[in-house]
């Protein structure tokens, strides 16, 4: 983290949470195509008669567990990460005075220069 003064980073802010909560908002759409996508395939097996199910392979529990992490669980840890990155900038955009020094994420650093 680097020390510059809020000054220098309240015109950047608002743009940078905006792109975060952006950032967010797409990936929780491939989460929920993912789930919908999945609920989908559920119904449309367990529609199946029996006799057809046998023939129709199901994907193994730990490719689904497989699949659940890299497509839901990984997205909402980036998630969790990009609302705390918001989190901090609306802290220094409250809680500072344009003179103060704040600490800038290397994130937000990026973005200012």
């Amino acid at each position: 983290m680097n020390k510059r003064k809020a000054a220098e980073v309240y015109p950047f802010l608002e743009a940078y949470i905006a792109r975060k909560e952006e950032q967010i908002a797409e990936i929780e759409q491939v989460v929920e195509r993912y789930e919908k996508k999945r609920l989908m395939e559920e119904r449309s097996y367990q529609s199946m008669s029996a006799f057809r199910r046998m023939f129709t392979g199901k994907k193994p529990d730990h490719h689904l567990a497989v699949e659940y992490i890299h497509y839901v669980k990984r997205p909402m840890e980036q998630i969790r990460k990009l609302r705390q990155e918001i989190e901090n900038a609306r802290a220094i955009m409250k809680e500072s005075k344009p003179t103060d020094l704040v600490d800038v994420s290397e994130e937000l650093e990026k973005e200012l220069v």
